[in-house]
């Protein structure tokens, strides 16, 4: 029996490649709760977010034969989460974002109640000030501050050359400032 979890990505999309289920679904449970994340934030709906990281990997599953092996699978999978999720946005003409709740998991157990409220209040802070940027300013600061993307990444899922991706990270942190109270 084969243990999955001591894979890598490489190894596991290889071996879905030839036919193995429990290897893509290795893949699954490493991936769906940052795709998910990624999406609700994206298309601002919980239900809508389920449907999309599905779509995400049953098209990333149906396109196996197409990942190439030097690309990497966590960028090849946010590049196909972010291409269904504007789909989405464009036919229902609408980006917005949510907002988390409150005890979202940012907060310190063992700080004292002001703490606690001080630091919701600057993270519901942060989400208007994200809110109210443009969405490519928003999701690029998505895929670099929350899912910790690699520049070279980010420019892969987005398509876009190195420099552009660090003057869009650059203009967005800067908007993302001018709307944040001081």
């Amino acid at each position: 029996m084969r243990i999955f979890s001591d894979l890598n990505d490489h190894q596991c999309v290889t071996l879905a490649q030839n036919g193995d289920g429990k290897a893509f679904s290795e893949l699954v449970a490493r991936y769906q709760d940052r795709i998910y994340r990624f999406l609700v934030r994206l298309t601002c709906s919980p239900d809508a977010a389920l449907d999309l990281t599905q779509d995400t990997f049953l098209r990333a599953f149906q396109n196996l034969a197409r990942w190439r092996p030097e690309a990497l699978f966590k960028t090849w999978l946010f590049q196909i989460a972010r291409n269904i999720a504007f789909d989405r946005l464009r036919r229902e003409k609408r980006v917005v974002f949510v907002e988390l709740e409150e005890d979202f998991a940012l907060q310190d157990p063992a700080a004292g109640p002001d703490t606690r409220l001080e630091t919701v209040q600057r993270y519901r802070q942060l989400e208007a000030a994200l809110a109210k940027l443009p969405v490519e300013q928003r999701e690029i600061l998505l895929l670099r501050e929350i899912e910790e993307m690699t520049y070279d990444e980010i420019a892969l899922v987005l398509d876009l050359n190195l420099g552009t991706v660090k003057s869009r990270i650059a203009r967005a942190r800067t908007a993302l400032l001018a709307h944040i109270e001081l």
